[in-house]
């Protein structure tokens, strides 16, 4: 049986200047969905997979997301005093215990790869998560939780997959699928952003990772890859060649990117319209903006 996984990585550098000017002064990933921060849906998932270890790998002006996990003494106080104790609760929730967390600086943008590679010495010669708040999973059973259940029977690195259209897979990491058993998937390679024609299958790698302290040793190299940068995908197709099996989990549920606008407003009316009490105002009200084709001026 394979180790058990209780760290992970949350790469969260990135400036989102998708989401100017939002991202100003607020960093992307505590922008709420719904009405909860993308990270928290991050957090939610990796407690459920048995993760006990956060590791944030952040850039200067994210002081807000640490923030956001602090103990927030006079609001709980303030809950506690008029009985709200509902809110209570859901403010608990996203609290972190004392050493549960920890926050690295990339102080260069060098890619994933690097991100990762910054997180080194925390997690040592251990097997890791690595998970990407943008690419938010609806799903019955989280995400990570179906791949490391997975993971314990197969052990080598898993990378989560999904199926995209070929004229897309110049966006995304994609397989070179071998055996094919069910969800999981042997790969060949990995291949970084290619080109439609030159894509090895429309298998895409979406951003949950169980890997093996053998990738930190590749990433130690720091070699670039595609657009100058270090490549997770790279340090994790070196694995293959070096004996290390990698596999492709695919995933059930629905996966929204939130690193675009698009995929974000998607993710939202999902998640809004899964929700009791407020599915049938907004269902009303899509079903008049549609009708009516009115729209904010």
């Amino acid at each position: 049986m394979a180790r058990k996984i209780t760290k992970a990585i949350f790469p969260v550098a990135g400036l989102g200047t998708r989401f100017l000017p939002a991202t100003k002064s607020v960093p992307k990933e505590i922008m709420t969905l719904v009405d909860r921060p993308l990270v928290q849906y991050a957090i939610d998932e990796a407690r459920a997979a048995g993760i006990t270890e956060f590791i944030f790998v952040t850039s200067r002006g994210k002081s807000a997301l640490e923030d956001y996990f602090d103990h927030n003494h006079i609001l709980e106080q303030e809950l506690k005093a008029k009985g709200k104790t509902d809110l209570l609760e859901t403010l608990n929730a996203t609290n972190m215990e004392s050493g549960a967390i920890a926050y690295i600086r990339q102080h260069k943008a060098l890619g994933l790869g690097h991100a990762v590679w910054c997180a080194r010495r925390l997690i040592g010669d251990e097997p890791f998560a690595v998970m990407l708040p943008d690419d938010v999973i609806a799903a019955d059973k989280p995400c990570l939780q179906q791949m490391v259940e997975a993971y314990q029977e197969t052990g080598g690195n898993m990378v989560a997959a999904m199926e995209v259209p070929h004229e897309k897979t110049q966006s995304y990491g994609v397989l070179d699928v071998g055996e094919n058993i069910g969800s999981v998937v042997r790969t060949r390679g990995m291949v970084e952003k290619p080109k439609s024609e030159d894509a090895p299958s429309n298998l895409a790698v979406i951003g949950r990772y169980i890997l093996g302290p053998s990738v930190l040793y590749n990433l130690n190299q720091k070699k670039k890859g595609s657009g100058g940068e270090i490549q997770l995908t790279d340090a994790i197709a070196e694995d293959i060649g070096n004996g290390v099996p990698v596999f492709g989990y695919k995933f059930e549920g629905q996966r929204f990117d939130c690193g675009s606008k698009s995929g974000f407003l998607q993710a939202t009316v999902a998640y809004a319209l899964s929700r009791e009490d407020l599915r049938d105002d907004l269902r009303e009200y899509i079903h008049e903006v549609i009708s009516s084709d009115k729209a904010a001026q």
